[in-house]
């Protein structure tokens, strides 16, 4: 039963990715693609708050299972953000690629620390 919960929960969160994406690009006025910033941010603020909400909580671990592993590994896209950085440096705009990628790294980690400390 959990297996299909996570499932049901990744196929909900990558809906949602798509609309944060879609709403994030119509609004965009950078060069770089922000959206795959904006979700992959938000899914490490979210997933560092399910972290250290379960943490506190033991026996919780099947919905960090669909919270986490579901809904959240649907939302959130490594695989794009590398592809957005390839694309940059095939472009020729290696500044733009290292600053995507490293800002997003940079980005992704603090809000993941700032997720944990929210909910310790």
């Amino acid at each position: 039963m959990i297996a299909l919960l996570v499932a049901l929960a990744g196929g909900l969160g990558a809906v949602a990715r798509f609309e944060v994406d879609t709403l994030v690009a119509r609004h965009n006025r950078w060069t770089m693609p922000a959206g795959t910033l904006v979700i992959n941010v938000t899914s490490c603020v979210l997933l560092g708050m399910v972290t250290g909400w379960v943490a506190g909580h033991p026996g919780l671990g099947d919905l960090k299972d669909v919270l986490g592993v579901g809904f959240l590994g649907g939302y959130s896209t490594f695989s794009t953000a590398s592809v957005e950085g390839a694309r940059l440096l095939r472009a020729g705009r290696v500044r733009a690629a290292v600053l995507h990628a490293g800002g997003m790294l940079v980005a992704s980690v603090a809000a993941a620390w700032l997720g944990v400390a929210i909910t310790s």
